[in-house]
């Protein structure tokens, strides 16, 4: 069995204990991380090589940055998504590890409907689609894993008519993640709990830290394991870990994860 785990952790060396917790508890094969908001050089990576895990970094000084911790080694590392050479913004890691093809992605936030980082946001998650559309020719496992910052329906998000066409949850973002799915990925998590009879607010995995938002459970899921058809085949399990979030300085993500079998 092979653990894949997402994390938006929001400051990777701000978070570092209730990550190390965490990974201590969970154990998962592989951590995709994002928003590590550090540089390579930075990165407490004795911490998690201590735990028993390689790693492959993209790092960025405040912003960004995302990373793959594996217990496996790491191969085939691509610390880049293709189709933009001027974009320097670290939001996308691959690596081969084990039997499995692994990304971490964390997609813009895109701030505001029609602005220009929205416009970038789209075009980030075009580029997106070119690559997974490569990635599947390869007949392989892959699980790509991150914070996509969409939610893809109204059943994701706490108040639909309050989120309605608003970034997150706006037409343009919607349609783009389903075409990115329309290639031959599935949603891991919605569909292994379509017929669970889990309620859809227990599927939230981000909260805003305004608002007490925790408290009253007002979440979006936007943080998303998107698996190929060979993994989809060895999915045995799929779940939000909700812990994490209620701990004292907790990311404003929680972890999602998924277990494939061999």
């Amino acid at each position: 069995m092979t653990k894949i785990a997402t994390w938006n952790v929001n400051s990777i060396r701000a978070r570092l204990p209730n990550v190390e917790a965490w990974v201590r508890e969970a154990q998962p094969d592989v951590l995709l991380l994002q928003e590590t908001k550090t540089i390579e050089e930075t990165f407490p990576k004795t911490t998690f090589e201590d735990l028993g895990y390689n790693m492959a970094i993209v790092g960025q000084k405040s912003y960004n940055g995302v990373a793959i911790l594996s217990k496996s080694p790491i191969e085939d590392i691509r610390s880049e998504l293709p189709g933009d050479p001027l974009d320097v913004e670290a939001r996308y890691i691959e690596v081969v590890t084990g039997n499995v093809r692994v990304a971490s992605v964390y997609v813009p936030n895109g701030q505001e409907v029609g602005s220009q980082k929205f416009e970038y946001k789209l075009r980030f998650l075009d580029r997106l689609y070119d690559h997974m559309k490569t990635l599947l020719t390869y007949d392989e496992s892959l699980v790509v894993g991150g914070d996509y910052n969409i939610a893809p329906t109204d059943d994701d998000v706490h108040d639909p008519v309050g989120w309605e066409g608003k970034i997150l949850c706006s037409d343009h973002e919607r349609a783009a993640f389903r075409k990115i799915l329309y290639l031959g990925l599935t949603d891991a998590l919605k569909e292994f709990h379509v017929s669970s009879g889990i309620p859809k607010d227990q599927l939230y995995s981000w909260w805003n830290y305004k608002g007490r938002r925790w408290d009253q459970n007002e979440g979006l899921r936007i943080d998303h394991l998107l698996v190929s058809p060979q993994a989809a085949d060895r999915l045995k399990d799929v779940q939000v870990d909700r812990l994490p979030r209620g701990e004292e300085k907790a990311s404003d993500h929680t972890p999602v994860w998924c277990s494939l079998g061999e």
